[in-house]
């Protein structure tokens, strides 16, 4: 299927406004059921200095078009409603728990001669649901994946319990939302992996088994490099909203220039121990002070019985990070943290220095970086592995990618077709500039490929995807 997209016109002495936030709001509407009593529906409204009124009014507007759209499919109520201003978006995260999110659409100023104001053009067309459904949904996962469900601090202490955590949460959360650097990635919600030879990968295999069998504490280990994933004991879904909350929350916070020369196969010994790199992210910031006060995080994971609290100790040596979850039942003491640091950090420092060598050697074998023909986003569904040349940075604040937007709009478009069908499917759309954009969808996998070539026509720009897939993904999206 080709498309030609009449997308990226050149804009003059305009100004733009991106996507912001509106509102959000998590109510039930079981709990003000009647007339007077409308306010005890809200559980959480941002932003908080809204009138009462106006605060009752647009939770009551949502929860009529939820009502009236159950009408026509009951177990499919409304995921969104769009205006020329605004786009809302309705997430049922628990039953009869509603989130909604209200997005203020991107729009163009257009001066005017002779003194008259400026013209607004709202582009309602550049919200994406797929998008900002996902990032609505992201919202509840991270939420949970730090204090459980709704339905755990109704039990453990009501409304007088919810209420505060959905405050302390979303009041921080929410600052977090840059809706402007959103894309394709929100809608997959990916994880990267670290590419290692077997040698390497064993190494760090046994690393996790030994540690697990001399700190018995350990439940799950999970362990990263480069802010890529190498090795999980967590269930897909939960590993999936813990890889977004290390790297795009707690890594940047804790990022800081490493010392000059950290990531070298140097092994210096110190009193016949390794000297070694290691320290926490989370919990004790110095072990050699003894009256500083120091907690983990604490995190809920799935279960075959429902849900199971955990301490969250993430600790790291050079680039090398790794994650124990340990049951929140236990204490965790000072010197339990002593101990882990005293097994953990040499063997910790010892694999970054041999994954970083390791690495190095591949890349020189490679031979240098050439700047390619193509950049492309790659995503599985049955191991949720993501892959993206598109993307230099995608942090919770910041998404730095090296296309135009209307080109990762256009990307977002396609995903949009392939959700729509279960077959494999094949799009190429020809932009208006220099750009042809392809995308792929063969047994669970995607592909999105942007290609610069002025001249192409489609027999080449089909080719040449052909060739990517045939040295990258190993043919894997050859479509019969």
């Amino acid at each position: 299927m080709l498309i030609v997209s009449p997308r990226m016109s050149a804009v003059t002495q305009e100004k733009q406004y991106t996507p912001s936030l509106l509102s959000f709001f998590v109510y039930n509407p079981s709990f003000g059921p009647r007339e007077g009593e409308e306010e005890k529906k809200i559980l959480f409204y941002h932003p908080s200095e809204v009138e009462k009124n106006e605060k009752i009014r647009n939770v009551g507007l949502c929860e009529a078009i939820v009502q009236f759209t159950r009408t026509f499919c009951p177990t499919k109520p409304a995921k969104s409603l769009h205006t020329q201003k605004n786009r809302q978006f309705f997430f049922e995260a628990e039953d009869s728990y509603w989130i909604v999110m209200i997005v203020k659409n991107p729009m163009v100023e257009k001066p005017n001669k002779d003194g008259k104001p400026p013209t607004i053009e709202y582009q309602e067309e550049e919200v994406l649901d797929t998008v900002y459904g996902a990032v609505l949904r992201q919202c509840y996962s991270m939420y949970k994946l730090f204090n459980g469900t709704f339905g755990r601090a109704m039990e453990a202490g009501g409304v007088e319990l919810l209420i505060p955590k959905l405050e302390k949460f979303f009041y921080r959360y929410l600052q977090t939302l840059h809706l402007q650097s959103c894309d394709l990635l929100d809608v997959f919600g990916g994880i990267s992996f670290f590419p290692l030879d077997k040698m390497t990968y064993l190494k760090i295999q046994s690393f996790v088994n030994r540690v697990e069998e001399n700190l018995r504490l350990v439940k799950y280990t999970a362990f990263l490099y480069n802010d890529q994933l190498i090795w999980s004991g967590l269930e897909q879904d939960d590993m999936r909203i813990l890889y977004k909350y290390l790297t795009t929350s707690l890594f940047p916070r804790h990022s800081e220039p490493e010392l000059a020369g950290r990531d070298s196969a140097l092994r210096p010994e110190v009193s016949g121990n390794l000297l070694h790199y290691g320290r926490f992210l989370t919990g004790p910031a110095n072990l050699k002070d003894p009256e500083a006060k120091f907690r983990f995080p604490r995190i809920f994971v799935h279960t075959e019985d429902g849900s199971e609290e955990l301490h969250l100790i993430v600790y790291k040596a050079m680039s090398a990070a790794v994650c124990f979850m340990i049951s929140a039942s236990v204490e965790l003491t000072r010197e339990f943290c002593e101990r882990l640091d005293v097994l953990v950090g040499p063997q910790l420092t010892l694999l970054a220095s041999d994954i970083c060598e390791q690495f190095t050697l591949n890349r020189r074998i490679s031979g240098p970086d050439k700047e390619p023909q193509f950049k492309f986003i790659y995503f599985n569904h049955m191991n949720l592995a993501e892959k993206s040349t598109i993307h230099m940075r995608k942090t919770a604040s910041v998404s730095l990618t090296s296309v135009h937007p209307d080109l990762m709009k256009i990307l977002g478009d396609i995903n949009c077709d392939f959700a729509r069908v279960d077959e494999d499917e094949e799009v190429i759309v020809k932009a208006m500039t220099d750009y042809w954009v392809v995308g792929k969808k063969s047994d669970q996998r995607e592909l999105y490929v942007i290609l610069n070539q002025k001249n192409a026509n489609l027999i080449e720009v089909n080719e040449e995807v052909k060739r990517l897939c045939a040295t990258q993904f190993n043919n894997i999206f050859f479509l019969d």
